[in-house]
């Protein structure tokens, strides 16, 4: 009785899993979807759906120019190669040139997609990974869904093995806010943790603001360089005061992986966007029988 008392837990986490996935899985069916529309040559169904990837990852802006100009949250992605590769499959889309075939070069961008979006064949489980000898410094758990009792385990298993750990991947886990809260103390206590991937899982705002508030302490996450928040429920952009936090941990010469907030982002824009606006102003002089769907601003670049 008490084993089974046990499993039902688990066996209520892999309904509720099933009955709600995590978003990855809606967004890539998004892409598969568009895909599927662009062999069947459906552009505005495309483009359609294409908005609703954008909003979904938290890139509101329905013009090219809005996305990458006028919108600051744009400007601490936590995922800026998902932001590049949207951009492309954008232009592609909006604005397909003669040169080359679009179809061809969106749907490669799709794939390219939904390769980053989405886990990794994985052929191990907690408990082999956990008793198996790791490397030295790393903990690669990615792709293994994760219960709230797995979680204590993994607890255990950082308290007494972590202290050579630099990199900790906690990937499409289905980890969620409870359970990163429940994690906190083991990983802040890591004397040599710099990267913690959380990408692709269930966690909300709310982590986000734990974390920012924990980074205040100098004495938590004494190395950590990194944190990869990418492709959760609303986690879109990083909050600037976490950013500070881990600048804090950096030497003067290391740079964080995000694109450019302040001033040289808007020297680096101001510079390359007179060409890009020629670029992309013969795209709509040479396509006049292909108008895009939106203002010939929206295409600038």
């Amino acid at each position: 009785k008490a084993k089974r008392l046990l499993r039902q837990p688990a066996k209520l986490s892999g309904v509720l899993r099933k009955n709600h996935p995590a978003p990855y899985v809606r967004r890539v069916g998004w892409i598969r979807e568009i895909q599927a529309t662009i062999r069947e040559h459906k552009r505005e169904h495309a483009v359609h759906i294409l908005r609703l990837l954008r909003k979904d990852l938290g890139l509101e802006g329905t013009c090219l120019s809005e996305v990458l100009y006028k919108n600051a949250t744009f400007l601490n992605l936590v995922d800026p190669i998902s932001h590049d590769l949207l951009m492309n499959l954008a232009r592609d889309l909006q604005c397909p040139k003669k040169e080359y075939d679009p179809w061809k070069s969106a749907d490669r961008i799709c794939r390219q997609l939904i390769y980053h979006l989405s886990p990794h064949s994985t052929w191990h489980s907690l408990k082999t990974s956990l008793q198996k000898k790791l490397s030295q410094d790393s903990m690669d758990l990615s792709g293994i869904p994760l219960t709230m009792r797995d979680v204590h385990r993994m607890a255990y298993y950082l308290q007494n093995n972590g202290n050579n750990l630099t990199a900790v991947d906690l990937s499409f886990t289905e980890m969620t806010d409870d359970m990163v809260r429940l994690l906190l103390p083991f990983f802040w206590a890591l004397p040599n943790l710099t990267h913690l991937s959380l990408n692709g899982n269930r966690l909300t705002r709310a982590t986000t603001k734990e974390l920012t508030d924990t980074m205040k302490d100098m004495n938590k996450f004494p190395c950590l360089a990194w944190i990869d928040l990418g492709n959760n429920v609303d986690v879109s952009s990083m909050p600037q005061p976490l950013l500070v936090g881990l600048r804090k941990r950096l030497s003067q010469q290391t740079t964080l992986p995000t694109i450019y907030e302040s001033l040289d982002c808007d020297a680096e824009l101001s510079g390359g966007h007179e060409a890009s606006c020629q670029e992309e102003e013969g795209c709509v002089a040479e396509d006049k029988d292909t108008p895009c769907d939106f203002p010939q601003q929206c295409c600038e670049r």
